[in-house]
């Protein structure tokens, strides 16, 4: 994420189309952004599909691997950087 945004971009960024690149269906596509109350679903990392159609298989893995390696350990989900 970068550290400021200009007025529009903002709003922009925040209107993208989010999926989780965690849980990829089998036709290529992505499941949205979360997971519902009681889901047992692993740790969702969501990115814009914008990004997440241009990361390669490894990169979307390794984003995957450190988001659930960091866990959620209180209420509050842990923020993971997508590329290291």
């Amino acid at each position: 994420m970068r550290a400021y945004y200009s007025e529009g971009g903002l709003r922009k960024w925040v209107s993208e189309k989010w999926v989780d690149i965690g849980a990829p269906k089998k036709n290529g596509k992505y499941q949205p952004c979360g997971r519902s109350k009681g889901s047992k679903r692993k740790y969702p990392k969501c990115v814009p599909l914008a990004k997440a159609t241009r990361m390669s298989k490894g990169q979307k893995a390794s984003a995957v691997k450190r988001k659930r390696a960091a866990g959620n350990p209180g209420g509050k989900p842990k923020n993971v950087k997508t590329f290291v």
